[in-house]
This record gives structure tokens, sequence and C-alpha cells, in this order.
């Protein structure tokens, strides 16, 4: 296969797992256990098909300017596409094309099961990194919001402003990140530099979310 660079860039996405799917032999790559892409293997193992999910229209306009490019093989030919792996489309096309396979799917969740598949709270926090989780906290998503350092049964601000008031899936889809909120919503242990430090941290994975839900053809 050509393009060599497919499996380490669709894990580099947020959320993003991968089985073995043995009746057919796929590879299949998921977001909140939906497949968004497959690779197909033959008896040798090496790939004959990358299927993925398109918008109709968009899939119809690919086919029409890439030979390599053919209705899914063995799934919904209006939402699925397969694509020759050592065929002639360009590879930052290719790229693109699953970028918007994986938001298709993304988006088709609910916004609280998005966070879940995320793996993250609303203000980019990657719970699983968090030492407060599974000690004092259960997860921003388990508890809506309602974290161990506000009063029983109160959302803390950003949740309140980004999932309650916004409807939000993350604070990634507001224009005014980071926010004053954001500013004010402190955890008392961290040193202005290591405050500092945790934005940007939350901040840049919020945007890389952003950036793999852009893309354009």
């Amino acid at each position: 296969m050509r393009y060599t660079w497919l499996d380490e860039y669709l894990l580099s996405k947020p959320g993003v797992t991968k089985n073995l799917q043995t009746d057919w032999n796929w590879m299949r790559y998921l977001i909140g256990g939906k497949m968004f892409v497959a690779v197909c293997l033959g008896a040798d193992e090496k790939p004959y098909y990358i299927t993925l999910k398109l918008e109709p229209a968009e899939g119809a306009f690919l086919r029409e300017q890439y030979p390599d490019i053919i209705p899914g093989y063995y799934c919904n030919k209006e939402h699925w596409n397969s694509v020759r792996p050592d065929g002639e489309v360009p590879d930052d096309v290719l790229r693109t094309m699953l970028d918007h396979a994986y938001r298709a799917v993304l988006t088709s969740l609910s916004r609280s099961a998005q966070r879940e598949a995320l793996g993250m709270s609303c203000c980019g926090t990657v719970c699983a990194e968090c030492s407060y989780r599974g000690t004092v906290c259960r997860g921003c998503n388990e508890s809506r919001g309602c974290v161990f350092h506000m009063p029983e049964g109160i959302p803390c601000q950003i949740y309140a402003c980004c999932v309650k008031k916004h409807r939000y899936a993350t604070c990634g889809e507001c224009e005014a990140l980071p926010c004053d909120i954001w500013r004010e919503t402190r955890d008392p242990s961290f040193s202005d530099e290591a405050f500092k430090e945790n934005i940007a941290q939350r901040v840049g994975a919020l945007e890389k979310l952003r950036l793999a839900m852009s893309a354009k053809i």
C-alpha cells in the first residue's frame, strides 16, 4: 500500500481506536464505537481497499474525479466509498477524505457522546490524564460538570457556559476561547506559570480537534 502513513494519521485523531473485524478481515478505525474507516485486508494480509464514509454528494464528486475511488465495497454505496490502496488518488486528497469521514461520524453522535468518545471534558481536559480522576472526581462527563471542587449539584462555570448555555460539545466551538471564565476557573494549587501552561495544553487539545474537523477538499 502506498499510503504507509494512514494508520499513524488516523490514530493521531482525538478519540480514535481500531480493531480487527475478523469475519471480514477488516482493520476498522472507530470513534465512539462507530466505524468511519476500514482497511480491507486480503488472505495475504495486504490491503485491497480503503473504505470510508462520506456525504453522498462529496463521494459522487470524488468518484467522477478519480477512477481509483469506487462505491463502497460491501457497504452502503450512497454513504461509503472505497479507495484502491495502490491507485493514483493523491495523498492530500485521501487525507482530507479521512478527515471528512472522521467528522461525519463524530458529529452524528450526541454532544455528550462526542465528549465521551473524545475522552475529554468540554474544556479540553483529557480526563484519563487528570490526577483527580478516580480519586475525588468521577470525571466531568460522568458528573455532568458537577466536579469535586464545586458545591454538590452545581456544575462548574465552564461546563455551565459551554454545555448548558450554548449547547456546544466543547469550548473549541467558541470564538472566545480561552475566555474570562477560563481565567477565573483555576485550581488554587497551580502557580501562575502552571496555570498558564494548563490553559495552553487545553487550548492545544481543542485546536487539534478543531483542525481534525475542519479540513476542506
